[in-house]
């Protein structure tokens, strides 16, 4: 059974202007109206007050498009309201795009054009041909990363295509530039072929520092990423994967300073055995932990269908389950300490619940809707996270991507090692003091700004000490 959204949220907000009579009560019949449909008013603007009539923007969240439908309908059926437009607040904020590129240096004077472009240029052309590593100081390189996809596996949308992934690169790219600084430009690819996206992404890697790849399905992505960031001498990283990987560990290490358990002794249950999946559980088993049970579509993973599983799946059957455990998920879930979900929408129910361990830590994280709604799964768990940020807990690759980048650049590192990931996981886990940690509060807010610095040092520290790094960070 598909879970409801219950709560409204911004994702579905938008702005009813109305025109109606300008007399004491109407506003408040129209607010009422809004709740009584279960939206939740927002902000309210003026927008010509006359003697006889008013005209107002009116802001609101709803659930979902057809609540979105529900409302405006409502507020129609006012008598005396007239609904003059409609405007939904995502869709105007993609309009045009969400980034675009803004010069270093202004170009105001012939001195500077003739520095920036021809003639001067030339010299500095000659300069990389004589030794290509100045493109790091001369170019844009030292602080750029390409975002590139090929649409195959966009957030819980699928395969969309290129086209329809464009939204997304562009946000990562803002948040890129938001947090660390770093200019990041999306790159979607008209190709699922492996190794057509391989070449293409070698090709086009001259002027970047870093790869982030992005919603490309598994198991492609595995080869893709592996293959690359053997090719190449810049950091090559699938975030599904590892920036997942990374903020679950981190928030799995907080939650554990709260239930006072270590990670070693903990029965592990992860739904999901793609990308996500598979990136998580390596991270898992490097913090220590030692009984993780993987389930997919058909069940529990072991090695009795190890010869019917692709080669990521079949590692993880080989490297996990030390039970022998068979069945389902609910069989998987049987005195179970924590619960990672990275699957699909509505896959658990509050009753499955009832079969873990004491005081359970559930992460459902499919994104938009997750395997059980938090409200539900808090019906049983101890500690809920959730992929979405209209809940506590949300584990939310910005908290890792932009730190760890910013510390690889800042290096000039050749590859993102597993030792970097946990270190970023460490500190992203360390942003919150003893007496800051709470069940609703085991990750720090994307909007920390002391995240990204923390990240990046523990990461420059731990490329240094690996002898991956091509230069130490000034303040090392």
């Amino acid at each position: 059974m598909k879970p409801i959204q219950t709560t409204p949220s911004v994702s579905y907000s938008f702005t009813m202007r109305l025109t109606y009579p300008n007399q004491i009560g109407m506003f408040a019949r129209i607010a009422q109206t809004i709740g009584q449909c279960g939206g939740d008013l927002g902000a309210v603007d003026i927008v010509s007050p006359e003697a006889k009539s008013m005209t107002r923007d009116i802001t609101v969240r709803a659930r979902n498009r057809e609540h979105v439908d529900k409302i405006v309908e409502g507020v129609r059926r006012i008598r005396d309201v007239k609904v003059v437009n409609v405007s939904d607040r995502v869709f105007l904020l993609h309009l045009g795009g969400k980034i675009s590129i803004h010069n270093k240096v202004p170009l105001t004077t012939r001195d500077t054009l003739s520095m920036a472009y021809t003639p001067g240029v030339a010299r500095v052309c000659q300069a990389i041909a004589e030794d290509r590593s100045k493109a790091w100081q001369l170019t844009i390189k030292g602080n750029s990363v390409a975002v590139v996809s090929d649409g195959s596996a966009v957030l819980g949308l699928g395969d969309i295509g290129p086209e329809a992934a464009m939204p997304v690169m562009e946000g990562k790219a803002m948040l890129f530039k938001e947090f660390a600084d770093i200019d990041a430009y999306p790159i979607c690819l008209r190709t699922q072929e492996t190794e057509e996206v391989i070449e293409t992404v070698a090709n086009l890697s001259v002027g970047f520092g870093g790869i982030n790849l992005e919603d490309i399905s598994a198991p492609r992505c595995f080869e893709i990423e592996e293959t690359l960031q053997q090719r190449l001498d810049i950091p090559v990283f699938h975030d599904d994967q590892h920036g997942t990987a990374v903020v679950v560990l981190a928030a799995l290490l907080n939650a554990l300073r709260l239930t006072r358990q270590k990670i070693a002794e903990l029965r592990i249950v992860i739904l999901g055995a793609g990308a996500a999946g598979t990136a998580i559980t390596k991270m898992l088993l490097q913090a220590g932990a030692r009984d993780i049970v993987i389930c997919d579509r058909h069940g529990i993973l072991n090695e009795r269908h190890r010869r019917d599983l692709n080669e990521s799946k079949a590692w993880l059957a080989t490297h996990t389950n030390p039970r022998r455990l068979h069945g389902g998920v609910e069989d998987a879930l049987k005195k179970a300490n924590v619960f990672i979900g990275v699957s699909g929408p509505g896959l658990l129910t509050a009753k499955s619940l009832q079969r873990m361990a004491s005081k359970p830590i559930v992460f459902a994280l499919a994104n938009p809707t997750p395997e059980i709604m938090p409200e539900e799964a808090a019906k049983k768990a101890w500690i809920v996270a959730t992929g979405r940020s209209d809940y506590p807990n949300q584990i939310n690759n910005v908290l890792a991507f932009p730190g760890i980048f910013r510390g690889a650049l800042n290096v000039r590192a050749r590859h993102i090692n597993e030792p970097m990931k946990l270190a970023a996981a460490y500190a992203i886990a360390g942003c919150i003091s003893r007496r800051e940690l709470h069940p609703e509060y085991i990750v720090p807010s994307v909007f920390n700004r002391e995240v990204v610095k923390s990240v990046a040092a523990a990461v420059e520290k731990a490329a240094v000490k690996t002898r991956v790094a091509r230069k130490r960070a000034k303040r090392l």
